[in-house]
């Protein structure tokens, strides 16, 4: 799945782009933040250019299956464009996972447009979306910020609404890193 560090590399970039932001470790991250310090853009479906109502109304539908945020680079210059009617939670997660596929380094997959005008993605590799979304959890929810949430004992949805993440996330990351098996074996170790 992942190379041999990918999973503590993430961590180091986590730590990282928070000394660069001057953020501590368990400070929020503000997704739009790091855009900004990296030149990435970001736009909403309303903000692209020429539009007509019907695409739009095609691209901002409430459907959970529908798309969650594309990267485009054009002239050497990256633009998100983020589904703006999922949640501020989900843009949050979806934002950073496309800033994750620019620090990673990632080539950008291929899209084409079909004959009756719809957009086809040509390339799909799925090695680079697990690569993304490990690297964006860690951006968002860093082993030692979840750590401190356990230690603190602080409710799920309480932090996953200070952190701005979903509380699937949140979930999702603490038990992924280990830290929930770490305070479980903690709670049953006797005390000496």
């Amino acid at each position: 799945m992942f190379f041999r560090g990918f999973k503590s590399w993430c961590e180091n970039v986590a730590v990282q782009v928070r000394k660069e932001l001057a953020l501590q470790p368990v400070d929020l991250l503000n997704p739009t933040l790091l855009a900004e310090c990296l030149g990435v853009g970001i736009w909403t479906p309303k903000q692209i250019p020429g539009l007509d109502e019907k695409s739009l109304r095609i691209l901002l539908k409430e459907d959970a299956d529908s798309w969650s945020a594309v990267t485009l680079s054009v002239r050497s210059k990256d633009l998100i464009i983020v589904n703006s009617s999922h949640s501020k939670a989900r843009q949050a997660s979806d934002l950073t996972h496309e800033l994750s596929h620019i620090l990673i380094g990632h080539e950008p997959g291929r899209v084409d447009i079909s004959e009756d005008g719809l957009l086809i993605l040509n390339t799909y590799n799925r090695t680079q979306e697990d690569e993304a979304n490990w690297l964006a959890g860690c951006l968002l929810l860093p082993r030692e910020l979840l750590v401190l949430i356990r230690r603190q004992q602080v409710d799920l949805k309480v932090a996953a609404k200070k952190y701005g993440v979903s509380s699937d996330m949140m979930r999702f990351r603490l038990n992924v890193t280990g830290v929930d098996r770490q305070f479980q074996y903690l709670q049953k170790s006797p005390i000496s």
